[in-house]
């Protein structure tokens, strides 16, 4: 299913946390290991990349211009990629060995991040949520690796992974941004890979990246199998909808840990591919703090 093209072979070591850009028109995404920012603009195909001075685990556009992101220190306001930084400060200065992940806003311009142990083998990571005035709180936990999360189309519905537990949870989303009734979602097999990143559609569909499983899932609203996008990667990390008409699934990868027998085999892996998939996605939302 989906016709599937690499618009980038960046050769990304770990490939992350794409958004569209309407104004821009382009898919910024992260590469969280080699601590850059990129930026495919569509229409044109042009790449740009910028480097920061530590891990990026997420970004998102601000309502007022720029970004916020999540990096290995906490939380940081960006005017642009290669701009100033203002660090907000980080909710785990207990926790050196850990930091943020994957992470999005909601419809209510807060920006929701997972925080993550770097070394994959403590449960000190936890989900945070970042509110408009900049203050931010603890909202579950505890993880491993935390990815997502992705909203549902009316944002009463949370969706957030725990990857090394192989399962996606759902939560009930309250006006105030409380999460109540968490339930499993998705539950991944021993064949699938991990639960990584993922999106949702305007019908309410959630498509969840496989790493170690070379696809992109989308179930259902009550967590069946729909349809299935093979990838020529191994190890597909995240997606999101793009173009003008939010009609293109573009979807980040990883090279990370690969040998070279595995690189010979998947000389994509790392590369941004862009899928023709039949359906529509949701705009990809803005933070207001």
């Amino acid at each position: 299913m989906g016709d599937v093209r690499c618009v980038w072979n960046a050769g990304a070591l770990i490939g992350e946390g794409p958004i569209w850009d309407d104004v821009a028109g382009a898919v910024y995404w992260v590469d969280i290991k080699v601590r850059a920012i990129h930026r495919y603009t569509c229409a044109t195909g042009d790449k740009a990349s910028w480097p920061l001075p530590e891990p990026i685990g997420c970004i998102a556009r601000r309502r007022r211009g720029g970004f916020i992101v999540g990096l290995k220190s906490g939380f940081a306001l960006l005017d642009r990629p290669d701009g100033p930084m203002k660090k907000l400060g980080s909710p785990e200065p207990n926790l050196p060995n850990n930091r943020f992940n994957d992470g999005k806003c909601d419809a209510a311009g807060r920006f929701w991040a997972g925080t993550m142990d770097d070394a994959e083998k403590s449960q000190t990571g936890s989900l945070y949520r970042l509110d408009t005035d900049r203050t931010w709180h603890r909202v579950d936990g505890s993880y491993v690796v935390t990815n997502g999360p992705a909203f549902s189309p009316d944002g009463q519905t949370i969706y957030h992974t725990d990857t090394l537990g192989r399962t996606v949870y759902a939560f009930d989303l309250a006006a105030d941004g409380t999460l109540t009734n968490k339930r499993p979602f998705v539950r991944f097999g021993d064949g699938d890979g991990h639960p990584d990143g993922m999106t949702t559609d305007a019908d309410g569909f959630v498509w969840i990246a496989h790493w170690g499983g070379w696809r992109v899932t989308r179930f259902t609203p009550d967590g069946a199998i729909d349809r299935i996008l093979e990838l020529p990667v191994a190890q597909v990390t995240s997606c999101v909808f793009g173009r003008p008409d939010l009609d293109r699934l573009y979807v980040t990868s990883a090279s990370y840990g690969l040998d070279q027998e595995a690189r010979q085999a998947q000389p994509l892996a790392g590369g941004l591919f862009e899928a023709q998939v039949g359906v529509r996605g949701l705009p990809t939302l803005l933070y207001d703090g």
